[in-house]
């Protein structure tokens, strides 16, 4: 029998919980430790329509990589997504910076998925660095990211440079930007600000702004098949979700 403390353990073994950072709020959100898992619900977001999807298919858990509740609350109302869940009896479990910088976590995964080779980790983890196969224009690189993560739009400044070495950081990194252009021809992340893209491009620099979701929706889930490989006895699905921002 598989409990929410058994997967807890297990992602707390790849990941390590005391890993997250200060602000984050990783680990068991909702429920019972005890509660044995027949089917776990995974998305990136444990959004009201994924909790709704667990609770209509008898779900016992729901693993997320942004956490359910992020800072205080005030009130569970009924048609919040911590109601929805603990009135289902669902647990809900997440994996958010401590994943995010785990070895075969978000960031070597999305290394993983656009093909780049001798990845290593610098600073406090959370940065990748690794290789093309060949050199690449930005255009083509911008292309390659977008085909690949499925994006509904990316941003990347204007650049001659050719890109052979790439530093990537999924979600919001856009703080780590000068260290890793000092490690790499190039740098990958979800969320840049206006006025950080706009310092890269009066500095020539090549930074790729993909989409918080596109760079950690396909990483996070990659999840699923080292837990089915622990966790015979326990069906993982991956919740119908599509990006919810949507542009034109």
């Amino acid at each position: 029998m598989t409990t929410v403390k058994n997967i807890y353990d297990f992602i707390n073994s790849i990941a390590p919980y005391d890993t997250q950072d200060d602000w984050d709020n990783s680990g068991h959100l909702v429920g019972d430790f005890r509660k044995e898992v027949k089917k776990c619900v995974m998305a990136l977001d444990a959004t009201k329509d994924v909790c709704r999807f667990a609770k209509d298919i008898g779900a016992d858990l729901v693993l997320t990589h942004h956490p359910i509740i992020f800072g205080g609350i005030s009130d569970v109302k009924a048609d919040s997504a911590v109601y929805i869940l603990a009135n289902a009896g669902i647990s809900a479990l997440c994996a958010h910076t401590n994943f995010d910088k785990a070895a075969g976590g978000i960031n070597d995964n999305l290394a993983k998925l656009l093909g780049l080779s001798n990845t290593r980790h610098i600073g406090d983890g959370l940065i990748v660095c690794g290789e093309l196969d060949s050199e690449m224009s930005i255009d083509d690189f911008a292309e390659h990211i977008s085909n690949t993560l499925d994006c509904a739009g990316i941003r990347y400044t204007d650049t001659e440079k050719t890109i052979k070495s790439v530093a990537l950081g999924g979600g919001a990194c856009e703080e780590y930007m000068c260290e890793a252009l000092a490690e790499a021809d190039c740098f990958v992340t979800g969320d840049m600000k206006y006025h950080a893209m706009l310092e890269a491009a009066e500095n020539d620099m090549a930074v790729i702004s993909a989409g918080h979701f596109e760079t950690e929706n396909q990483a996070f889930l990659m999840l699923k098949d080292r837990l089915e490989g622990i966790f015979s006895d326990v069906e993982f699905i991956v919740a119908p979700r599509d990006n919810p921002i949507k542009t034109v």
